[in-house]
């Protein structure tokens, strides 16, 4: 696990930024890939399961996952982002709730 600060302040922001609505995953490669390996954003909350990838009408859409959700809420940022994570969308997948 990362114990930069850096690090883990911008992975906080990269969960915010998911939890605000869902993005496709060109929109967050285009936003938080990076070939800095003191800056493994991405990698790491892809490492600890912190965001989720799901095939919605042909594109890949990635959101904060329920251990993402948790990292939030445990840092006193979950309650105004789990409304966006409990709404339905239009083609009535539905995402999961916040713990």
């Amino acid at each position: 696990m990362v114990t930069d600060p850096v690090v883990e302040g911008l992975i906080v922001d990269l969960l915010l930024w998911l939890a605000n609505g869902e993005r496709t995953y060109e929109e967050v490669m285009d936003a938080w890939r990076t070939s800095c390996p003191r800056l493994p954003v991405w990698e790491e909350a892809n490492d600890r399961g912190l965001v989720t990838r799901e095939r919605v009408n042909g594109l890949t859409m990635i959101r904060a996952s329920t251990s993402g959700l948790a990292l939030l809420e445990q840092r006193g940022l979950g309650q105004r982002t789990s409304v966006s994570q409990t709404r339905a969308r239009a083609d009535g997948a539905q995402f999961e709730q916040a713990p």
